[in-house]
C-alpha cells in the first residue's frame, strides 16, 4: 500500500477495535473516544490510562518505530508523565504500518488551557527538561530539523520574521534571530531531547504543567531546542524561572533557546493561519500559541 493509501484510510472505530483484536484482544474491548488533535498521528483514548496512536503521513510510522525503540527506557527518568510506548502493533493486511499504544497523559493541551501557576510550572519543566537531557547514545536518531544548528534554518525565519512582524516588533525580532545565530553554538557531546516541545504536546491540570506528550521527534541535539519551551509554554515571567532552575544553562544556550522558541512560534502562526482558512493540517488554536510566545519573547 503506497504513502497516499496510508493517508487516505479511514481510522475510525471499527478499525481501531479490528486492530486491537487482531494483535491485543485482552485490550479490544475497552473504552474508545477519539481525540482532537495530531499531526502525524491520529489518537483515540483507550480505555482510562492508555491511548491508541495511529500514523497518518508518510512519516509517522518511523516516528512511532523510534518511540518504541527508546522512549520505555527515558521514560523511567522522567519526573512528568509522558506518553510511553506499552503495547506495539505491526503492519498487517487490515492496516500496512506500525501503531503504538501508550501510556494516557491525563490534562488538557496547553493551546487550548494555558498554564496560570508560572513558578511551579517553571520549576517542573526546569526538573524535566534535566532529566531528559542527558548524553545520546552514539546511536540515537538524528533529526534533519531538530538535529541541526539554527542556521540551518535562517532562510525560513527571515521570511517569517518578515511576513509576521509588525513596525513595532520588525527589529526586536530580529534582534533575538541574529543574537541567537551569533552566539557561540553547543560543542559538548548531544544530548537527548524532545525535539517538539509546543503547546499541543503539553499538558495542564489544574494550571500547572501536568505531562509531555508525542515523543516522535525524539533525538539528539542541542539542549537549547528544548529550553524554547521556557517562552513557548510558560506564562510571561515564568522564562527566568525556568532557566534559572535548569542545571548549568549559560548566556549562548539562553540566546539560542530565544532563537528556537522564535523560529517554533512563527511555525505556530503559520499553521495557525492555515486553521483559520481552513487550509489541509491547519490548527486554528496554534496561532494565539504563536502569538503568545512572540510577546513572551519581547516583553
Amino acid at each position: 500500500m503506497t504513502d497516499f493509501q496510508l493517508s487516505d484510510l479511514v481510522i475510525d472505530e471499527d478499525l481501531v477495535r479490528a486492530m486491537l483484536r487482531d494483535q491485543h484482544p485482552d485490550l479490544a474491548e475497552l473504552e474508545l473516544r477519539e481525540v482532537d488533535g495530531g499531526w502525524d498521528n491520529k489518537m483515540w483514548r483507550l480505555g482510562d490510562h492508555l491511548a491508541v496512536r495511529i500514523p497518518r503521513t508518510p512519516r509517522g510510522p518511523s516516528l512511532l518505530d523510534q518511540e518504541h525503540r527508546w522512549m520505555p527506557e527515558i521514560a523511567k527518568r522522567l519526573p512528568l508523565p509522558v506518553s510511553a510506548p506499552v503495547r506495539l502493533g505491526t503492519a498487517t493486511e487490515r492496516f500496512p504500518a506500525t501503531w503504538l499504544v501508550t501510556t494516557w497523559v491525563a490534562g488538557e493541551p496547553l493551546d487550548h488551557a494555558p498554564i496560570e501557576r508560572g513558578a511551579a510550572s517553571a520549576e517542573a519543566l526546569a526538573s524535566f527538561l534535566a532529566a531528559l537531557h542527558q548524553e545520546a547514545p552514539e546511536d540515537a536518531p538524528v533529526n534533519p530539523q531538530r538535529s541541526v544548528p539554527l542556521k540551518d534554518h535562517a532562510e525560513v525565519a527571515e521570511r517569517g520574521i518578515e511576513h509576521w512582524s509588525t513596525a513595532e516588533t520588525l527589529a526586536p525580532m530580529r534582534e533575538i534571530w541574529n543574537d541567537a545565530l551569533a552566539a557561540v553554538q553547543w560543542d559538548r557531546a548531544p544530548v537527548w531531547i524532545h525535539g517538539d516541545l509546543h503547546p499541543a504536546n503539553a499538558v495542564a491540570a489544574e494550571g500547572t504543567l501536568a505531562g509531555v506528550i508525542d515523543f516522535g521527534e525524539l533525538c539528539a541535539g542541542d539542549p537549547a531546542t528544548d529550553l524554547a519551551a521556557a517562552w513557548l509554554l510558560l506564562p510571561e515571567g515564568a522564562a527566568e524561572l525556568c532557566l534559572d532552575a535548569y542545571p548549568d544553562v549559560d548566556e549562548a544556550t539562553v540566546l539560542r533557546a530565544r532563537g528556537w522558541a522564535l523560529l517554533r512560534a512563527l511555525n505556530l502562526l503559520s499553521i495557525g493561519h492555515a486553521g483559520e482558512q481552513g487550509w489541509p493540517g491547519g490548527k486554528v488554536s496554534w496561532k494565539p500559541a504563536g502569538e503568545a510566545t512572540i510577546a513572551r519573547l519581547l516583553a
